[in-house]
């Protein structure tokens, strides 16, 4: 640029030129971060290698030389040489309900229906009459429980050991995603406390947790629970089984937001202090909000390793989607067709999984946790 034209602009009028087309648009992203050194040449070029032996073989035998229609798998082999997609079609809503009565699955798709309504003020803050609808999000659980299990209003009654699937997993998971955050909270704050037996209680209840693996809660849930509870009582095993997740979750909860404390400047609860604030409003207002902003990576790490351990429910004899899947198999007319099972029920958690980590990130983003 001339020394002319840079004059012919006042002080701070300048404008803004676009950048050299050598240091942006998509030619430049490959050269910097494709082929930018030679170990990042040689490792794009073995990605590439590799996905080029991969993926054809995958997408033909997915959906090229798939078989979509029939009714048992010599059909399927009539058809085509790749994946036999008519099982999952022909059992989809075993996978997804169970064995939920047909005639009452409507209130499968209602509850999941208000389960989007209840989780769109939570994870939205632009919801329109947000403060109502909060109060829906509280009250959701137990309309969620009317309508699964009925007996009143009306509705037929259906035990929890019908519940199955797809579903199962769903209600496993949110349930213990929705009380283990508040739970391990509080076990977080309690492991701070200079309260010395609350202290301890916490600490000892965190450590018990963390030793001890799910499946042995599952199993303690099963078969020790109902031994704690006065005897006639008629203690369901869906409800053992969701008290132990939440546990589980809570106490892994705990130590996530413990780091998400500890990671606060001292300074920060020293300005608490100099405002005169009391613990519970240092808490609510400055310290809990940055502390669990810093801690959301690890919360929906959580939040994804609480999902896919719903699966462990077979060991004691519920089955999910995964249990009804393997269950499936037994079919002599579909026996040998555990590789779409389990590609179908992969898909399925995948694509739950990811979309919590892309809303942590939008969440991340929007809450600028890189400072």
């Amino acid at each position: 640029m001339t020394p002319g034209l840079v004059n012919a602009y006042e002080p701070g009028e300048h404008p803004d030129w676009p950048a050299p087309s050598s240091v942006k648009g998509p030619m430049h992203w490959i050269k910097t971060n494709l082929f930018g050194s030679v170990t990042n040449t040689l490792l794009t070029l073995l990605t590439i290698y590799l996905l080029y032996k991969i993926i054809p073989a995958m997408v033909d035998w997915m959906f090229i030389d798939a078989a979509y229609t029939g009714t048992s798998r010599k059909d399927c082999e009539a058809q085509a040489s790749g994946a036999c997609w008519a099982f999952i079609g022909t059992r989809l809503q075993l996978f997804i309900y169970g064995f939920y009565p047909e005639a009452e699955r409507w209130r499968v798709n209602l509850t999941a229906v208000l389960l989007v309504v209840a989780l769109a003020p939570v994870l939205y803050d632009n919801v329109p009459h947000r403060g109502k609808a909060l109060i829906f999000t509280v009250l959701y659980p137990l309309i969620a429980g009317v309508l699964l299990v009925g007996g009143i209003f009306g509705l037929e009654y259906v035990a929890t050991d019908q519940f199955g699937g797809l579903m199962l997993n769903v209600i496993i998971g949110v349930t213990g995603i929705a009380f283990s955050l508040p739970i391990g909270i509080c076990l977080a704050l309690g492991r701070q406390s200079h309260l010395p037996v609350l202290r301890i209680v916490c600490v000892a209840f965190i450590e018990f947790i963390r030793g001890v693996p799910l499946i042995t809660l599952l199993f303690v849930a099963a078969v020790m629970l109902s031994y704690f509870v006065p005897p006639g009582t008629n203690f369901d095993l869906l409800v053992r089984m969701l008290i132990m997740v939440t546990l589980f979750a809570s106490g892994y909860m705990a130590e996530v937001i413990r780091g998400g404390l500890q990671a606060i400047p001292k300074g920060q609860y020293e300005a608490a202090d100099s405002m005169g604030l009391k613990y519970w409003q240092s808490m609510r207002l400055i310290i809990l909000p940055q502390a669990l902003k810093i801690a959301i990576p690890g919360i929906v790490n959580t939040f994804i390793a609480l999902y896919k351990d719903t699966t462990l429910v077979i060991v004691i004899g519920r089955l999910d989607i995964l249990g009804i899947g393997r269950s499936s198999l037994a079919d002599s007319k579909w026996q040998g067709l555990s590789t779409e099972v389990y590609v179908f029920v992969a898909i399925f958690f995948f694509i739950s999984c990811f979309l919590m980590s892309r809303y942590s990130l939008y969440l991340e983003k929007k809450l600028h946790t890189g400072h």
